[in-house]
């Protein structure tokens, strides 16, 4: 597609977009920092794949369009536009973390209460009933005051090992712990810039760029049969398998891990039901991640860019 036509599919995307739906957020391009992970706590964030995703997106020198269907923490799309400050990056922000990133500094006051309510307190061990009472009230006065909670952010400093709470009751119902992080988390102002932020159904997301010669769908969906407390939606089979439509005869990137079973039902279809696997011809790249000392799994990314394109 001719540069000056999909400069007007853009528009064209952007008057639709604001006409059914809310643009989050469109930042000026001023790179001030690379980003090698997320500046805040998220559930499946890529930071292990800072150095082969960036390399890459070397086999996408021609295409000028990313799309990013599952946004979560903006990881992918940031390092995008930080390689490729020349392309149209879009990052579908279903779960809010642009939000949660813009406040950054109400998050750190509330640490800064937690740190001195649990001073006392020993550390990595269940906090007394008086402290919990008063970490909750200062989580209140917060909402109150601000009108907004990062829950997932500040849960990571009141739970243990991984777990999270997305809102007040899920939070208080919890058992909590003295493992408040000792430093503030930086302000990010700068992350994402350059990045067009949209919220919606990734599937008309999908719909809405699907056509535009050359455009690369990166494609990160909550993994298959992993925990998937933090994200908005509950997904179950059939949502894994219709995520895999939009990988027909595109240019893209698509993220699972060994513990889902997606790569072994693509390849049983294949061989005992001749349906089309969408992985064949696809780049792999694997990346082992430990959880403990005892047990760890395997993060895979793969790639596939259309001959032609």
């Amino acid at each position: 597609m001719p540069k000056s036509n999909m400069v007007f599919v853009h528009l064209l995307f952007l008057l639709e977009t604001m006409q059914s739906y809310t643009i989050i957020k469109y930042k000026k391009m001023e790179k001030k920092k690379s980003y090698q992970q997320a500046p805040l706590p998220f559930q499946g964030q890529k930071r292990r794949f800072y150095k082969p995703f960036k390399e890459s997106l070397k086999a996408f020198q021609t295409c000028n369009v990313f799309v990013d269907l599952f946004g979560g923490s903006g990881l992918l799309s940031q390092w995008t536009k930080e390689t490729r400050p020349d392309a149209i990056v879009i990052y579908n922000d279903f779960d809010n973390y642009s939000r949660r990133v813009s406040n950054v500094e109400n998050t750190n006051r509330l640490l800064a209460q937690f740190r001195e309510i649990l001073k006392n307190e020993p550390v990595d061990k269940i906090i007394s009933k008086e402290a919990k009472a008063a970490i909750l009230k200062a989580i209140q006065r917060e909402e109150k005051k601000s009108g907004y909670v990062d829950y997932i952010t500040i849960s990571s400093s009141l739970l243990f090992s991984m777990n999270y709470a997305t809102n007040y009751a899920d939070l208080a119902k919890q058992t909590m712990y003295n493992v408040v992080r000792k430093n503030d988390y930086q302000p990010a102002p700068d992350y994402l810039t350059g990045v067009e932020i949209v919220n919606m159904d990734y599937r008309q997301l999908f719909d809405r760029w699907k056509h535009v010669h050359g455009v690369v769908f990166m494609v990160d969906p909550p993994y298959l049969s992993t925990d998937c407390t933090t994200y908005s939606n509950y997904w179950k089979l059939a949502n894994y398998l219709d995520v895999l439509q939009t990988l027909k005869a595109t240019n893209y990137y698509y993220f699972t891990s060994n513990k889902s079973s997606i790569l072994e039902l693509t390849d049983w279809l294949e061989k005992n039901h001749g349906g089309d696997n969408p992985f064949t011809g696809s780049m792999r790249v694997d990346v082992n991640a430990r959880m403990n000392h005892s047990s760890g799994y395997t993060d895979i990314m793969l790639y596939k860019k259309l001959r032609g394109v």
